[in-house]
């Protein structure tokens, strides 16, 4: 037994005491702590290797999609521009040869879709030849104010101004010219004399011109300082046909007469996920607008 003892002696001798510093920072540490490996220092990120990119046989590259051409483009680019051979900018220029004659062949093949499908072409509701776009100017005129004086008893347009403003007295006369174009009642509002129109209508800065309509709270601004007499007509116009829910807002830039066609964003079809259409399509196959 005592040969045992001596060895276990010598065991226990050979394991050094836990100093009283080593002893505190286990008990602060608790009986759960567990101190995690150190990470593995990272080295330093090589430079990028230089490679010379591949180009197919133009066969090949003809069936490739846009954006790969475009990748390998830039990759030839980066190529040339370090190695800076003739062989490797001469590759670099075929490539974009390549890329502009495969852009023209797209314009081509464009040019016969839009003599094939002109209601995809801008061309047939807005004419390059100076006499048509006159004509096409004074029927968009006609159909504006024909309009505006059929609802000349529903509404009216008033001027905000100050006494102070310069401006309004330039856009006054404007907003009177309306008036003789259209019988439209036009009124001046001076937010000075009364300050309380302009929190109540929200107006702020003179001129303000706004179409309101008779008998409603509905209103619309349709300038903010100075507008000529064509800009003033055709925003009218478009607000008029707002107010009374004869186009939707997505239709606003749509110019008179232009309703159904080229320049209407809806004539084709639904292109917000909140129009009614979007909704009735599985049960109207047809294709009617959804009311």
């Amino acid at each position: 037994m005592k040969p045992q003892l001596s060895v276990i002696a010598v065991a226990l001798a050979g394991i050094a005491a836990p100093s009283p510093a080593q002893q505190a920072s286990a008990n602060q540490r608790g009986y759960w702590w567990y101190q995690a490996p150190p990470k593995p220092v990272a080295e330093p990120a090589a430079p990028d290797d230089l490679v010379k990119p591949v180009i197919p046989p133009m066969a090949e590259l003809a069936t490739w999609t846009p954006p790969r051409i475009r990748k390998l483009i830039e990759a030839q680019r980066d190529y040339a521009a370090t190695v800076l051979t003739v062989d490797a900018v001469t590759d670099f220029w075929r490539l974009q040869d390549f890329a502009r004659r495969k852009a023209r062949a797209f314009a081509g093949v464009t040019q016969v879709a839009m003599l094939q499908h002109p209601e995809l072409n801008a061309r047939s509701a807005n004419p390059l030849v100076g006499e048509a776009r006159d004509r096409m100017g004074a029927m968009k005129d006609a159909t504006r104010l024909a309009y505006l004086r059929a609802h000349a008893g529903e509404f009216a347009l008033v001027m905000f101004s100050r006494l102070s403003c310069g401006y309004c007295h330039v856009q006054w006369p404007i907003i009177e010219r309306f008036r003789e174009e259209t019988g439209w009642q036009v009124t001046l509002m001076d937010i000075d004399r009364r300050p309380d129109l302009a929190g109540r209508f929200g107006v702020s800065v003179t001129p303000t011109t706004m179409v309101i309509r008779r008998g409603s709270a509905q209103r619309m601004v349709i300038a903010t300082g100075i507008e000529a007499y064509p800009g003033l007509a055709q925003t009218a116009y478009q607000a008029v046909k707002l107010l009374t829910g004869d186009i939707r807002p997505q239709q606003f830039l749509t110019g008179a007469g232009e309703e159904g066609g080229f320049f209407d964003a809806l004539a084709n079809g639904p292109v917000s996920a909140r129009d009614p259409r979007v909704a009735n399509d599985d049960a109207d196959p047809v294709g009617e607008p959804g009311r």
